[in-house]
């Protein structure tokens, strides 16, 4: 099976091949056809490109090999495969979220436009990476509080979560669910940078 990569480098390169087509010989434009070819290689091959190479950066952005890609983030990446009892190594060890898009399956907002406010705030990583002080991991913070809904898209339903006396507690849920009180007042350690 060809990958969607190899198609976007081949559709790339023909654009490329066009484009310069057009340069070394212009008199090509003359007729309808070379019209055509030129509305291609000019406009309509980089669109197309350009929708493709996003949607294939967009996906790899939600893997955990990217988020832990940049140097700050090491300790973060570091902390899924330690034996301890932080949030974020359990269910990283215990398969409880996909380990190819741990980092994405909690840092997401699953709301309506969830995955695009998440994108927003990856292209403020990356200026702050490349631009920016990059700060030391132990100074990393989430940028507004961490909502319980993201715990909840996965927990809410599961039998050990629903079975758990303080979780099913009434008040306890109500609670919960409208983000009165945190999941991380009990589950307080979620990476442990900062204790290592």
């Amino acid at each position: 099976m060809i990958s969607p990569s190899a198609v976007l480098l081949a559709l790339a390169a023909t654009t490329v091949i066009l484009i310069l087509t057009l340069m070394w010989r212009p008199a090509v434009t003359r007729d309808r056809g070379g019209r055509i070819l030129a509305f291609l290689a000019l406009f309509l091959l980089p669109a197309f490109v350009g929708v493709l190479g996003s949607r294939d950066h967009l996906q790899h952005s939600t893997s955990t090999r990217f988020c832990v890609s940049c140097h700050v983030m090491d300790p973060f990446g570091e902390s899924l495969e330690l034996d301890q009892p932080y949030l974020a190594a359990s269910h990283y060890q215990n398969n409880r979220v996909p380990r190819d898009r741990a980092c994405y399956s909690c840092h997401t907002n699953y709301t309506m436009y969830g995955d695009l406010a998440s994108k927003w705030r990856g292209l403020r990583h990356v200026y702050v990476n490349y631009l920016g002080d990059t700060p030391e991991p132990a100074e990393i913070r989430l940028y507004t509080p961490y909502h319980n809904r993201e715990c909840l898209y996965c927990h809410a339903g599961a039998s050990s979560f629903e079975e758990f006396p303080v979780h099913s507690a009434p008040e306890m849920r109500t609670a919960l669910e409208e983000n009165e009180t945190s999941c991380l007042l009990c589950h307080t350690v979620a990476h442990g940078v900062k204790e290592q």
